[in-house]
């Protein structure tokens, strides 16, 4: 069976010279799928499962990471990144794969070696959450000192939101899980739902992190109120919590964070 790549990158000619590129370096490589903005990336994923993925990280709709955030499949990723220096050093930290913008052949032609050994030996991915940790901390301010601090806000305790045409406050604690919805947040309790007209990436900043644990691209969850986790033979991951009925999924790239449970 053939290598298969998707490749995503909303410039048509960066993602002409990666094509080309690939051709030279790897012509048994089989390209399925090309897409220009991370939601369709993330639809073309699903559809033809890759082996691999090339995600440019700065995408319209969702960004390159959040796309590998909510792959199910065992597709290894590549980000193609204009990113700095430190988040270059938090790529090769967690051992992730990556090239810089512009593509450069000979660099291309060492991540093009190292996934090959990594699908040979039938390594698993690399966790992105961890990623994402370390890439958050890139937005350190620098002191007249030059030393990077990090502001700390103070956690929420209570949200307003909405049901109809009423406005509920409601306690922090009281949430048992929010999952994004376009522009909104849908804010899960025991009570029901309500919205809160504020982006899931915008509010997870302002909540406690040792509390709310993001499991998904789209779903963040009162780790309080998780009853059990139960982790399926192809290694999903899925919670009940408290007072809901139905299972949350849990990505691949989170699992981890439900080992112990």
């Amino acid at each position: 069976m053939p290598t298969t790549a998707l490749l995503a990158d909303d410039e048509p000619l960066l993602r002409d010279r990666l094509r080309e590129l690939l051709q030279k370096l790897w012509p048994e490589l089989v390209i399925v799928a090309e897409a220009a903005n991370g939601n369709q990336a993330a639809k073309l994923i699903a559809e033809h499962a890759p082996d691999v993925a090339f995600l440019d990280i700065k995408m319209p709709g969702q960004t390159g990471i959040e796309v590998a955030q909510g792959i199910e499949t065992n597709a290894r990723v590549v980000f193609v990144t204009a990113y700095d220096e430190f988040a270059v050093q938090a790529f090769e930290r967690e051992a992730i794969d990556y090239v810089m913008k512009p593509v450069n052949e000979a660099r291309l032609a060492q991540t093009i070696t190292r996934v090959k050994n990594a699908l040979a030996q039938k390594e698993s991915p690399p966790e992105i959450a961890a990623l994402l940790n370390l890439l958050t901390q890139s937005r350190a301010t620098t002191t007249p000192g030059n030393a990077s601090v990090v502001e700390k806000k103070t956690p929420l305790r209570w949200i307003r939101a909405s049901r109809g045409d009423i406005t509920y406050q409601i306690a922090v604690d009281e949430v048992l899980f929010f999952h994004s919805d376009d522009k909104y947040t849908i804010v899960n309790t025991a009570n029901g739902e309500h919205v809160i007209r504020m982006a899931l990436t915008e509010l997870l900043e302002s909540l406690d992190a040792e509390q709310f644990w993001q499991v998904h691209r789209g779903t963040v969850v009162n780790v309080n109120c998780v009853a059990s986790s139960k982790r399926d033979g192809d290694g999903r991951v899925t919670l009940n919590l408290r007072g809901w009925e139905k299972p949350i999924a849990v990505s691949r790239a989170y699992s981890h964070l439900f080992k112990q449970m």
